[in-house]
């Protein structure tokens, strides 16, 4: 399986945009510009699709390792911060909280880690550090 998105940019980095459009068109033509990326600008930057793709990715991850033991989560809500600094995306932040009735602590937190550590997302990170805060409600 592939699957492909196309940046355009016209201009100079700090007076330039572009847009960016999924093969989906989930994304269509979805602006981003220096502004978006470096200040409060309106539209999107790679890091919050970075941020957007771990989260979902460790999240179905989850539930299908939680299924799989045996649980049925009745919710799982991932929050995923990635961390840009000085050029360098440094560190992919998971902050989860899961409702899932009959599971222990222990088990949460083993089957949560396992995810975090095998979801596709996540391997392909590998060169940045990972965390995961990991909660049930």
């Amino acid at each position: 399986m592939k699957r492909n998105a196309t940046a355009v940019w016209n201009g100079t980095i700090k007076e330039g945009q572009g847009h960016i459009t999924t093969q989906s068109t989930t994304l269509n033509n979805t602006q981003y510009s220096f502004n978006s990326r470096f200040a409060d600008g309106v539209g999107t930057n790679p890091e919050e699709l970075m941020a957007a793709a771990h989260a979902g990715c460790f999240t179905m991850k989850l539930s299908l390792d939680l299924t799989t033991a045996g649980f049925n989560p009745e919710s799982l809500e991932t929050v995923c911060n990635i961390s840009l600094e000085n050029g360098v995306i440094t560190k992919s932040e998971l902050v989860l909280k899961a409702k899932i009735d009959g599971i222990t602590p222990e088990k949460f937190q083993e089957i949560a880690k396992g995810a975090e550590a095998g979801c596709p997302v996540s391997v392909a990170f590998g060169a940045i550090a990972i965390s995961l805060d990991a909660s049930l409600v």
